[in-house]
């Protein structure tokens, strides 16, 4: 049984979502599990019913006001890259809100109820679709699947599987809060295995061997940014150990598709010029990786 896993890694989302169009729409594969972590639960229930095109879209040109109705950080752009400061203001109005995070994301929420519909969630459900969401009162991971939802509580699942606490949106739910999936399982391999699949693509948001030396932290939201990263790095490389050994152990077929250079050390910074070239650059790693796959679909030669 084939499964598809896409790792957490935010913004990072378009690249999987390149070369997910690639496997899906070139080589035709035929997924029977869709597992997401974070920015993966963004992606598979769009994926799992071939809307490819919509994702596409949404994954180019979302910005950080169609994620944030508060951001905990102001950018500025030069020479081509992003700084980052603290923006003061927004969050003293979180404090004074009484609210538990640094910043607010309840437009991601409206974003997912926009793009996937009704209509889509009804086709959803009939596939094998799971979302992974960290219960921060339980200190457990969770695993949703589509079927046994409504709309409303799925899209829910979806955007607390998303929500990376404390910079954005604290989800409550069932008298539980809920935060972002990849808190404690960034890379849902051991799911996929769970759930009976024996031959899973894993598309992972980051490099394999990642020794780049990142710069002096400036303040203390990067100190806080640097911290999560640090611990999600860890978390990565737990999962793939796991995930590996319970492989090897129910000779489970385990392909890895990773960028070759780190995309981006902010992954909560949605530039759509930027986004779309992942979403290219995803692509075409799958041409160079899958190349028995470049004649599927195209015109046959005219006789």
């Amino acid at each position: 049984m084939k499964a598809l896993v896409i790792s957490g890694g935010g913004s990072k989302g378009a690249f999987a979502g390149g070369l997910a169009e690639y496997l899906i729409s070139v080589c035709k594969v035929d997924y029977k599990i869709f597992i997401g972590s974070s920015t993966g639960s963004l992606l598979v229930p769009l994926l799992s019913i071939g809307e490819v095109a919509k994702l596409k879209k949404v994954f180019t040109t979302v910005t950080q006001d169609d994620i944030f109705n508060n951001c905990p950080f102001l950018l500025k752009k030069a020479d081509g890259k992003y700084k980052t400061s603290i923006n003061h203001r927004g969050i003293l109005k979180m404090f004074l809100k009484g609210k538990k995070t640094f910043g607010e994301s309840e437009n991601l929420r409206h974003l997912i109820s926009r793009n996937i519909t009704k209509e889509d969630y009804s086709k959803i459900r009939e596939k094998e679709v799971i979302v992974t969401v960290s219960n921060l009162n339980t200190m457990g991971v969770e695993y949703k699947e589509a079927k046994d939802c409504s709309y409303h509580d799925f899209c829910d699942w979806i955007w607390a599987s998303a929500s990376l606490v404390p910079f954005m949106s604290l989800v409550v739910k069932n008298g539980f809060e809920y935060a972002d999936g990849g808190m404690g399982n960034v890379v849902p391999i051991f799911q996929a295995i769970h759930k009976g699949a024996t031959d899973i693509d894993i598309i992972l948001l980051k490099k394999m061997d990642n020794e780049d030396i990142h710069l002096p932290i400036r303040n203390a939201l990067e100190l806080t940014s640097r911290v999560f990263s640090f611990m999600l790095n860890q978390i990565v490389t737990d999962d793939l150990i796991i995930g590996r050994l319970e492989g090897l152990q129910k000779q489970v077929k385990l392909n890895f598709y990773y960028p070759d250079e780190e995309l981006s050390s902010n992954s909560l910074i949605f530039d759509p010029v930027q986004m779309s070239k992942w979403w290219e650059d995803g692509y075409e790693l799958g041409k160079r990786n899958n190349p028995e796959c470049r004649l599927i679909g195209m015109p046959s030669p005219m006789l």
